[in-house]
């Protein structure tokens, strides 16, 4: 069942369940953190609705800098300006930036340890219909990668506000990853975020696989754990919104109880999320896992429901991943 001490969203399962992208959290975020942290400041490269920063440069316009389509030199403004004190945020579409920027980025920004967020949107096949160019598959691949940094992925627009202002507590540059299309909301204004610390969104006694699931496929993860009990396959629904420092403590216990793992992203299966666990549990204790992701390919233009159930990604294969990893247990 959810969790109840998590306070999570009654009509989940529901038909009237609320949906919001993720990208309007930032939104959101950012305004508050313009409102009461006057060293915020915010960057854009001619996505300023888009990503949703327009709230912040409506109220703020003296600390919003629109740089053009110029990513790379947004990134190294960006870096200036953490360099004298403030607390930049860089937004953009994810295969730009950090994806076309990311040279600048690791030198001016995470070589240097300069306090730059890096926005992140349109992430994942979820941006549907503008097709494999604008669909950034590999962004937690390449952020995940540089040293010491901070990688967070919201599971719905909610807890991306949450992320959003919890970034502006890391000294160091931090990248927040957002989806485009509206997706479930999970949790509630109620409902604990702790950055770093990984969180059980479905609990049962005696579980016989832990499926880790980030970002908007959580939805997905759930919704194949409440089959599952029905089918008295008994699993853990792990919450992993924050990828990078990873929550080494807290998914050695998750794993520990079941002795098998799924992971579950809209991301190539190399250098995500389930990479990061694996990486882990090869570390310390070895168990059978099964990827949930893209699976060594770009994807095409569709819609987002779609391309989810053409690539692998939807909820009667998260179900048939838990039962081929029970198989190898």
């Amino acid at each position: 069942m959810l969790n109840p001490n998590l306070k999570l969203n009654p009509k989940l399962f529901g038909p009237d369940v609320e949906v919001m992208p993720t990208r309007a959290g930032f939104g959101t975020g950012l305004l508050h953190l313009g409102e009461v942290n006057p060293n915020v400041v915010a960057l854009s490269a001619d996505l300023t609705e888009s990503t949703q920063a327009n709230k912040f440069a409506e109220k703020f316009p003296e600390r919003f800098f629109e740089t053009g389509v110029a990513e790379q030199n947004m990134a190294a403004v960006a870096a200036g300006l953490a360099e004298s004190g403030k607390i930049a945020f860089i937004s953009s579409y994810a295969t730009f930036s950090p994806g076309k920027n990311w040279e600048t980025l690791r030198t001016t920004a995470v070589y240097n340890q300069a306090n730059v967020k890096i926005a992140g949107h349109h992430s994942g096949i979820m941006t549907g219909p503008d097709g494999a160019t604008h669909q950034a598959t590999e962004d937690i691949a390449i952020t995940r990668c540089w040293p010491k940094m901070h990688v967070y992925v919201p599971c719905d627009a909610i807890e991306a506000k949450k992320a959003t202002i919890a970034s502006a507590d890391i000294g160091t540059p931090v990248y927040l990853r957002y989806t485009r299309d509206k997706t479930p909301i999970i949790t509630t204004e109620e409902t604990p975020f702790k950055a770093g610390k990984i969180q059980t969104f479905w609990i049962t006694e005696q579980p016989k696989v832990t499926i880790f699931a980030t970002g908007y496929m959580l939805y997905n993860a759930l919704l194949a754990a409440k089959e599952l009990e029905e089918e008295r396959l008994p699993v853990l629904v792990i919450n992993m919104a924050t990828i990078k420092p990873i929550d080494e403590e807290g998914v050695l216990e998750a794993t520990r109880i079941s002795q098998a793992v799924v992971t579950v992203e809209d991301h190539q299966v190399e250098g995500g999320m389930g990479s990061a666990i694996a990486e882990l549990l090869a570390k310390t204790t070895p168990l059978p896992i099964e990827f949930i992701g893209l699976q060594n390919t770009f994807a095409e233009s569709g819609k987002p429901a779609e391309l989810i159930e053409k690539y692998g990604m939807g909820v009667k294969d998260i179900k048939a991943a838990v039962k081929r990893v029970m198989r190898r247990k």
